[in-house]
């Protein structure tokens, strides 16, 4: 055999092996990241043919069915979301022109039915057709309508807030169950089919009604990132709620001067009241004497700088943080003082979602335990068996039982005779934190205002954060507050 013959067959062999490996790589090893990808439609369009399951809330409202579209034996099934915009994020979407988002997505193997093969073998064989799981949600469709709602109203009635978003989140501190989850501006989703309707929802100047700022949006968190700077303060045995510290503005923070709101001169006061009043110059100094290493040990215990342990897309979760003037999140070099009260600067600025916020205060009002957050309460199959059932995850031990009771105790002060005086939730006693962000040139007075809190704050049953992306001149106790009250209310009837 000549040598010509010989680099020829070798070649031919080569390129085989080639195809056998590509085509495994694809079929075997990588199979169910090329059938997640968003990009696949082969699987959405085999799946119209499967009568996906229905969606439903923890109070029984139903938010997505499937229903035949044509005749004869194998009908094509179209989704229809009955809820229309109320639940557009986080439930998301399943349409074959479109793909999936949301809740659609990330139970997606539910939804549609799938088996282990032979299961389905089993099925093809005595010809019973594919159906999907039940999926009942965490979610409390009246909290859902109330934060919507809430959200709306705040928008339209705030100066400088028209035509900005919003976001609330409330979950159930003991179990991790998301009660609520809304974004605004929303959007129906049974418009999203419509291919001129989806490229109008997906521009920018339309409000980005796509985008779930719950858990995708990240924003300055402001004073509420004083309840992570206290809870690591105290916890780490550094200080204690009786600590004295000067409270006098402005102070030298970070190399550059640092003040309180409104220019506002406290002397030598305690942790206690510092949060009570939300002291910027106090934090700082704490955050400093803490130090970077600290404050990102205790920031990783309550859920920053990683998605959340959510049961939702990962391409729809972004992670809270400092991050950096190229949008990297950083452990160093950033100035530690503005951080431990929600700010920050290029060298790394503090940035977080809703859902992470939530998440602190869920934290402090389940004894210092954060538990997996989850949007699935049961799963049910075509029979009525329950296949799946919540049960609760602790994600992290962020602080100490003890640490948790004293922060318990100062967030209380803050409703009671702090920044959040004036604000009620049915007689009920409760815990929260204020913050205002300024956006931008402070002269301008455009600020982010937030709250987080939880309730009873004896014996916690929901933990909420609620934003507003901007308004003018505004606190978070008037606009944010409310938002957030109201919800908390909703959930406790």
């Amino acid at each position: 055999m000549n040598a010509p013959i010989v680099r020829l067959y070798g070649l031919l062999l080569l390129l085989f092996a080639a195809l056998v490996g590509f085509t495994s790589y694809w079929a075997v090893f990588d199979s169910t990241n090329l059938k997640d990808n968003p990009e696949n439609r082969r699987p959405l369009i085999v799946e119209q043919t499967v009568k996906r399951g229905t969606i439903k809330t923890a109070d029984g409202v139903t938010v997505a069915q499937s229903f035949p579209q044509g005749g004869g034996k194998h009908p094509v099934y179209v989704r229809r979301y009955s809820q229309g915009s109320l639940f557009g994020n986080p439930v998301g979407y399943s349409f074959v022109q479109v793909g999936q988002t949301g809740i659609e997505r990330s139970e997606n193997a539910e939804l549609a039915g799938e088996r282990n093969e032979f299961t389905s073998i089993l099925d093809q064989l005595r010809g019973v057709p594919q159906e999907g799981d039940n999926v009942t949600l965490t979610v409390d469709a009246g909290a859902q309508q109330v934060a919507t709602q809430a959200l709306q109203q705040a928008i339209a009635s705030t100066p400088g807030a028209a035509g900005s978003g919003g976001a609330v989140v409330a979950l159930d501190p003991s179990t991790g169950a998301v009660k609520a989850m809304a974004s605004v501006p929303g959007y129906d989703p049974n418009s999203v089919k419509d291919s001129n309707v989806f490229k109008q929802l997906n521009k920018k100047s339309s409000g980005a009604p796509l985008l779930n700022r719950a858990t995708q949006s990240v924003y300055p968190p402001g004073s509420t990132m004083k309840v992570v700077t206290a809870a690591a303060a105290l916890d780490s045995g550094q200080f204690t709620p009786d600590s004295v510290l000067s409270g006098r503005s402005p102070q030298t923070i970070g190399g550059f001067p640092l003040s309180n709101a409104g220019g506002e001169q406290f002397g030598d006061i305690d942790m206690r009241t510092a949060l009570t009043h939300s002291v910027n110059t106090y934090f700082g100094q704490v955050g400093e004497q803490l130090g970077t290493d600290t404050m990102v040990k205790y920031m990783k215990r309550f859920g920053f700088y990683a998605d959340p342990e959510l049961d939702y897309p990962d391409d729809q979760m972004a992670p809270s943080g400092p991050y950096n003037s190229g949008g990297h999140l950083v452990t160093s070099g950033f100035d530690v003082g503005r951080v431990a009260i929600g700010q920050g600067g290029a060298e790394g600025q503090d940035l977080a979602t809703p859902l992470q916020m939530a998440e602190v205060a869920a934290t402090v009002a389940n004894g210092g335990k954060l538990m997996r957050p989850t949007f699935v309460e049961q799963v049910t199959d075509p029979d009525g068996r329950v296949t799946h059932k919540l049960s609760p995850k602790v994600a992290s031990t962020a602080i100490s039982p003890g640490t948790a009771a004293e922060l318990t105790s100062m967030m209380t002060d803050v409703v009671n005779e702090g920044t959040a005086v004036g604000l009620s939730v049915d007689g009920v006693t409760f815990a929260g934190k204020t913050g205002t962000a300024e956006i931008g040139d402070p002269a301008n007075g455009i600020n982010q205002p937030w709250f987080i809190a939880f309730a009873p704050a004896a014996d916690p049953q929901v933990a909420v954060a609620a934003t507003i992306e901007r308004c003018q001149g505004c606190f978070g106790a008037e606009v944010a507050g409310p938002v957030a009250t109201q919800v908390m209310e909703s959930l406790l009837k």
